[in-house]
């Protein structure tokens, strides 16, 4: 069973910065692709990047390149979401997922059907 346990969402003014972590148990994500999403309130879940197997990222969402960066730590099976130069538009529930998809672990995939597993979502507030 693989579970995955997101956290470091919180509140934090336009410009300022946070770093989400996620942790995975069952699967390693060296072996799996894993991408980050997130959804606002009254809106459909947004994708923002996807990290593959080999740990090169592919796919950053649109405006987002540049801001957000993800890291894999290995030893600690832990992959990370650095966000700067957050905005209010950033305010949302952000999402980890693992994908077993055979194209998405090599190649990275947006599409959240292709995603396995699920964490339960960290709270991300920006003000503005």
């Amino acid at each position: 069973q693989v579970q995955l346990v997101e956290s470091g969402g919180g509140s934090v003014q336009a410009g300022g910065s946070l770093r989400l972590s996620c942790a995975a148990s069952g699967r390693t994500f060296g072996t799996v692709g894993m991408g980050w999403f997130r959804q606002a309130p009254g809106k459909e879940r947004e994708f923002v990047v996807a990290l593959k197997r080999s740990g090169e990222n592919s796919y950053y969402g649109d405006s987002l390149k540049g801001r957000f960066t993800i890291s894999r730590y290995n030893v600690k099976n832990m992959v990370y979401l650095q966000m700067n130069s957050l905005k209010p538009e950033d305010t949302a529930v952000y999402y980890c997922a693992v994908s077993e998809d055979s194209f998405c672990t090599v190649y990275g995939c947006y599409d959240e059907t292709k995603y396995d597993y699920w964490g339960q979502g960290t709270q991300v507030t920006v003000s503005s």
